[in-house]
């Protein structure tokens, strides 16, 4: 950043864009104050004016594409869709990143945890983890998320494990039409099938005897 842009301001190396507002706020308040006094003072206040607006201008434009650089808006947008709920948008700003850092592999863990696809969930924490190794968010989350896998794993018990590790493979049994692009929806159709056709097989096996 602009050394002598933070000077300006009265700002150090690093500030954010709301604490560059705060400052041109405030000192532009009172130099406009200042510049209808009389003498010197009014034509320092007048200068002040004109240096503090073009200090706020470039800052703002720098810490912009620094932003907009490391996707921070994009990122930013995908957390207020998926706060609102809109998974399949907040799926296609995420598509359309080409960086993607451990932030996007958290939110693509989140996409798919909402989708409740906790298997590509997991995995995609991982990654998010393995990218940056001291993220504290990342690594409780995925122990959280664990504790969650175990606990539906008890939950169902021994009998019907294999459905459970179905479940988080990526196909769930109450997965919406929306999650169709993944293979997330459980053909409940294909146990009525099953059924009537055993119910087929008793019924010639009677007939034959």
């Amino acid at each position: 950043m602009n050394k002598k842009n933070l000077e300006i301001l009265g700002l150090e190396e690093g500030a954010t864009l709301e604490e560059v507002k705060t400052a041109y706020d405030n000192l532009r308040a009172k130099y406009l104050e200042d510049r209808f006094k009389d003498g010197e003072t009014g034509n320092e206040a007048a200068r002040m004016l004109t240096k503090i607006e073009v200090a706020y201008t470039e800052l703002e434009n720098e810490l912009k594409e620094s932003t907009s650089a490391d996707g921070g808006d994009l990122y930013e947008k995908v957390e207020e869709l998926l706060k609102d709920g809109n998974i399949s948008e907040a799926q296609r700003v995420l598509d359309n990143f080409n960086e993607r850092g451990g932030r996007w592999h958290y939110l693509q863990s989140v996409v798919f945890y909402r989708k409740n696809w906790i298997n590509e969930s997991k995995k995609q924490l991982e990654i998010a983890i393995q990218l940056e190794p001291e993220n504290q968010k990342y690594k409780e989350t995925y122990r959280k998320l664990n504790e969650k896998i175990s606990s539906d794993a008890q939950a169902s018990g021994q009998a019907s494990s294999g459905q459970t590790n179905g479940a988080y493979q990526g196909q769930t049994m109450d997965s919406g039409a929306s999650d169709n692009q993944m293979g997330g929806n459980f053909c409940a159709n294909c146990i009525e099938c099953c059924y009537l056709n055993m119910c087929l097989n008793c019924l010639c096996n009677g007939c034959c005897r």
